[in-house]
């Protein structure tokens, strides 16, 4: 008994509570917009003048002589020789051959999953 005493109590507090932020909540809403003050402003400083001097004029670049090319032969170019494979070293003779199984001649069918193809267009009425 004294068990639904207390959570009918602290029913009745949270309910209380609940209505006290809900009008406090309503009551900042209505509530105008105070104005802020606002910020006086303040007067522009003055700043010296930049002195005037006279930049000396800047250097020139020196004229860099063109690099020349010897001419190319007028006669055909020279050929390079072909490059020859090394050769394959061969088995030693008492290695035994291997032989492969033959390939099928079809391969086999995957199934296919139901739920990844699509289901069946329905006839429009």
């Amino acid at each position: 008994m004294a068990l639904s005493r207390i959570v009918f109590t602290l029913f009745i507090a949270l309910l209380s509570l609940n209505m006290g932020s809900s009008v406090a909540a309503r009551h900042l809403l209505q509530t105008p917009i105070p104005t802020l003050p606002t910020i006086p402003s303040l007067p522009k400083p003055t700043l010296p003048p930049l002195p005037s001097a006279q930049l000396p004029p800047l250097p020139t670049m020196p004229a860099l002589p063109k690099p020349s090319l010897p001419p190319l032969p007028a006669g055909a170019l020279p050929t390079l020789p072909k490059p020859t494979l090394p050769t394959i070293p061969s088995l030693p003779a008492g290695f035994p051959k291997v032989t492969l199984p033959p390939l099928p001649s079809t391969l086999p069918q995957i199934p296919s999953i139901p739920f990844l193809i699509p289901p069946p267009a329905a006839p429009s009425p």
